[in-house]
């Protein structure tokens, strides 16, 4: 039996959180484990290769928790190291894009659909694949947006320059006439008011990272590998490869409970399970 071990969650940064706040309110009685790669980050701009190389990094790391599930909370990460990690490992392994992808086809009415990501994400079409896998005649808009996540992890989301920068980038969607939009990026539901600004209240934000914590209970059912209230008894743990400083001030902000404490790590590409 499993349901003693935890979840464990990897992202490029903070971005993650907006999944693990989700997993706090609709798996309560979870224990979870994340790391995030903030030292590194973003993973967006970096080659395929090397994303696929940081995630086994962090994968690994989250492997000796004796994790039972393991979430892929990157959208970029989820792109192209997914199907490789989940043929590896003998626990179950969830990515963000397709859980965003079919939330997309269930809100759009007019079968107009925006994505935004990092370059990363944008450039690999795993979204535009996906969605027209399902749905062959949607139209869909990616657009690259490189500055947000920098913007979200220096803890500038509230501040006058995200609004200016979320307002010029989006601007290329605003005449696409598009009633979806993913945020195909879990960093992106930190800046989600001031999209919603931008792209008016006509346009259904879809947070990828939020779709994922459905799944992820479906599965714990599934595979009969879900805590109840007596078994969770051990503190969540949070790791980060930068500022724990940083990354506290952002938990804490972000998830609207005490972070007791973070960790700053150190990721080794000699731990078990890699590649």
């Amino acid at each position: 039996m499993k349901i003693h071990e935890a979840i464990g969650f990897i992202d490029s940064g903070v971005g993650g959180l907006t999944v693990v706040k989700e997993a706090l309110r609709q798996l309560p009685n979870e224990r979870l484990i994340y790391l995030g790669d903030t030292a590194r980050c973003p993973y967006g701009p970096r080659p395929a290769e090397q994303v696929i190389e940081f995630t086994w990094e962090m994968t690994n790391f989250l492997l000796e928790k004796n994790i039972k599930m393991l979430v892929i909370a990157c959208n970029t990460a989820t792109a192209v190291a997914l199907e490789e990690i989940k043929a590896k490992l003998d626990i179950p392994v969830v990515g963000v894009i397709m859980p965003g992808t079919r939330a997309a086809l269930k809100a759009t009415k007019n079968s107009r659909i925006g994505i935004i990501g990092t370059v990363g994400t944008i450039k690999s079409r795993a979204y535009e694949e996906a969605l027209l896998s399902k749905a062959p005649k949607t139209f869909v808009s990616s657009l690259a947006c490189p500055k947000f996540v920098p913007i979200v992890e220096s803890n500038e989301f509230h501040s006058s320059v995200a609004k200016k920068v979320v307002s010029e980038t989006l601007n290329p969607l605003q005449l696409k006439n598009l009633d979806t939009l993913v945020l195909g990026c879990t960093h992106y539901p930190l800046l989600r008011p001031l999209i919603q600004n931008v792209m008016g209240d006509q346009v259904k934000l879809i947070d990828s990272g939020a779709e994922t914590v459905s799944e992820v209970s479906m599965l714990l059912d599934y595979f009969d590998i879900a805590n109840t209230p007596q078994h969770h008894n051990e503190p969540n743990e949070f790791y980060t490869t930068g500022s724990a400083k940083m990354f506290h001030s952002i938990a804490n902000d972000w998830l609207d409970i005490e972070v007791l404490n973070v960790e700053q790590v150190r990721l080794s590409t000699k731990t078990c399970g890699g590649r």
